[in-house]
């Protein structure tokens, strides 16, 4: 069964966030909050973890993309190639916040991501997915709650995640009720924005 965690924003338990890391550099699953949809994620470096996160969606682990959530844009220099002055000034225009800008990756990634030619990356506007990362020390691979119910396509309310999940993860963080819309996802991997998926992200807002 997993543990529940009520962790806010607001003021973020320092035991609690502790805890959490803990989990994540065990190779363990957590479901945390973001400033979209709640996310399912792991630590990237964990070869074990990613393959469970990848066998929790039901796809083989060599088919997952999933997004790296970072805590700043730093990490762009380790996990993606050089990128366009004027992509990087769209990336600090948008960032943190509702979107995953694909990137095309770099050489250094996780092992079971060495094949790959993009990368998706997310910084989200939300306290607790950024404290996770800088004290995990490495981004935190990530996926959507992806809920079977067509009226909700995404789990938002921790009750009926933990119902759904309590034996798939082994960690959910209550946070309160999430949104209802995933992140806006952006192709930038031939130099101009695309858009590919819109979420709750305005990219027309930052053009």
């Amino acid at each position: 069964m997993a543990k529940v965690l009520k962790i806010y924003p607001e003021n973020p338990s320092e035991k609690h966030i502790n805890e959490v890391v803990a989990v994540l550099k065990k190779g363990g699953i957590i479901i945390y909050p973001t400033d979209t949809v709640y996310g399912l994620g792991c630590d990237i470096f964990n070869h074990k973890a990613m393959e469970r996160l990848a066998r929790i969606k039901g796809i083989k682990p060599e088919k997952a993309h999933f997004s790296f959530v970072c805590s700043d844009l730093s990490d762009l220099s380790k996990f993606s190639k050089p990128i366009d002055n004027s992509i990087f000034k769209l990336l600090k225009r948008t960032l943190p916040g509702p979107f995953t800008f694909i990137l095309n990756a770099s050489n250094n990634l996780p092992s079971l991501y060495k094949n790959k030619k993009t990368i998706g990356i997310r910084i989200p506007d939300h306290t607790i997915p950024k404290i996770l990362v800088e004290r995990l020390g490495n981004p935190i691979a990530s996926t959507s709650t992806h809920s079977d119910d067509e009226i909700m396509e995404y789990s938002t309310d921790p009750g009926l995640i933990v119902e759904k999940y309590d034996k798939l993860v082994d960690l959910v963080i209550d946070s309160g009720v999430g949104d209802y819309t995933a992140s806006t996802v952006v192709d930038v991997t031939s130099g101009e924005p695309e858009l590919l998926r819109q979420g709750k992200g305005n990219l027309e807002l930052y053009l």
